[in-house]
């Protein structure tokens, strides 16, 4: 079965994965609550990329900077002048959106495959004229030219208005670790090559195709900045090994299906200027493949910036030669937000010989590694025995207690938020001191002794 935008939404809210922002009060558009289950679920994929690419390497440090920093920093990087979106118009019914998704939603219709990063606004201007693209909402082709719009979040710091500086909502982490570089070098034993990695929130004011939680005005990233001497260390090489790290990442640690996975270089027009080579994993979401994680080489281009800039020195000496230059670096860049998109679509299966649906998750993303049930809630010793088995279980593994409804219910209820192992305490569990224990994949159940119990769901 094909897993649509709307079963994963559907699941989401139903098991308190996601809820719509605000929606007490009407909702926002592109901004999302996570639930207790995606709390869980967003954690526990942090958690792994941390322990992944930090915690397990001997050669990465981490850093936590503001999400509000100086304009300066925004100018320098480029985003001030640059970071913007190719936005369109319909005079007919007002409705405002981006012209690159214009485009590729047209054609995608049509049955072709049409990318436009890179493109200039009269050159898309050109490619909407001469295809008659309609307007999607009210299907009137009365557009206005494609203009620029900024996607930063201007803030203003202080109480009097005059007296007020400018700031920006940061629309990338990975600023934060460029002008912390030389921080970094002074106050660790760090030498080349090295990275610095970071996780955390990320604002850009854009408008989006509403596909859940893909692409929103707030969301996670976790990126890393690896700086190297590029006359030491060949960048091909280290390009290379990220990439693999990368994706063994994605199949192994997050158990994702390598058939709805690609790599796919971006061309000369869509590249950055400073960028020597780019590329995107891509995961084939419910609405095709998009970008999942980049990979970039960004030479020296972020740290010569603001040295520009700030007239402050972010060289580094060789200890060994005295050698004193600037760093290249290569970025990973992966939207945390993206992976849990792609973990619930990958792991959604609907399971049509026994009517139930299951989020297939590995283990260790589950929100909870088991569920333990009284077989039913009135019997007071065995009651008793199911907490003193979920307080044992819940010291080891997060679980979860579960005592309403019938055996059945708690069961589906379980297999929809992931969880991989239920276990229930009843009548044969005060005989023999032994359990039954529930794989959530194949349903199957078996017995097991108490003492045995963290071993059998490890």
């Amino acid at each position: 079965m094909s897993v649509t935008l709307d079963d994963i939404t559907a699941l989401a809210k139903r098991r308190g994965f996601v809820f719509q922002s605000s929606e007490l009060y009407g909702g926002l558009a592109n901004l999302y609550d996570y639930g207790p289950m995606g709390t869980a679920l967003l954690r526990n994929i942090r958690n792994l990329w941390w322990k992944t690419f930090v915690d397990d390497r001997d050669d990465m440090v981490g850093l936590d900077a503001s999400t509000i920093s100086h304009a300066k920093i925004w100018e320098a990087s480029g985003h001030v002048a640059g970071f913007a979106d190719a936005m369109i118009d319909c005079k007919s019914c007002h409705v405002r959106m981006r012209a690159d998704h214009l485009i590729e939603d047209y054609f995608t219709k049509k049955g072709k495959e049409e990318k436009v990063e890179g493109k200039s606004l009269e050159e898309l201007d050109v490619l909407i004229a001469k295809e008659k693209i309609p307007c999607p909402t009210c299907g009137k082709h009365t557009w206005t030219t494609v203009r620029k719009f900024n996607l930063l979040f201007p803030v203003h710091l202080g109480i009097l208005e005059e007296s007020q500086s400018l700031a920006y909502l940061r629309g990338e982490t990975a600023q934060g670790m460029f002008v912390n570089f030389k921080n970094v070098l002074d106050s660790t034993r760090v030498r080349l090559p090295f990275g610095v990695a970071q996780l955390g929130k990320s604002f850009r004011n854009e408008i989006t195709k509403g596909n859940f939680v893909f692409r929103t005005l707030e969301f996670e990233q976790g990126e890393i900045e690896y700086f190297f001497d590029p006359e030491q260390t060949k960048w091909e090489t280290l390009y290379e090994e990220w990439k693999k790290t990368m994706w063994e990442f994605v199949t192994t640690t997050l158990g994702v299906n390598k058939s709805n996975l690609r790599w796919r270089a971006h061309t000369d027009e869509e590249r950055s200027f400073y960028s020597k080579r780019t590329e995107d994993l891509e995961y084939n979401y419910p609405f095709g493949y998009k970008e999942l994680w980049g990979l970039a080489y960004r030479t020296d281009y972020d740290l010569s910036q603001h040295i520009k800039f700030s007239g402050k020195d972010l060289s580094y000496t060789d200890p060994q030669s005295n050698k004193k230059f600037v760093p290249h670096v290569i970025e990973p860049a992966v939207g945390i937000n993206r992976l849990f998109l792609m973990v619930l679509a990958d792991a959604y299966w609907k399971d049509e010989q026994r009517g139930r649906i299951v989020l297939k998750l590995n283990k260790t993303l589950a929100p909870y590694r088991a569920a333990v049930f009284p077989l039913v809630s009135n019997k007071p010793e065995i009651v008793a025995k199911a907490r003193s088995v979920y307080t044992a279980l819940k010291s080891a593994y997060p679980t979860v207690w579960d005592d309403r409804g019938n055996i059945g219910k708690r069961y589906l209820a379980q297999d929809e938020i992931g969880t991989p192992f239920c276990v229930t305490i009843d009548y044969q569990t005060l005989e023999d001191n032994t359990v039954t224990v529930r794989n959530r994949d194949t349903a199957e159940q078996q017995r097991v002794k108490i003492d045995e119990l963290k071993g059998a769901v490890a």
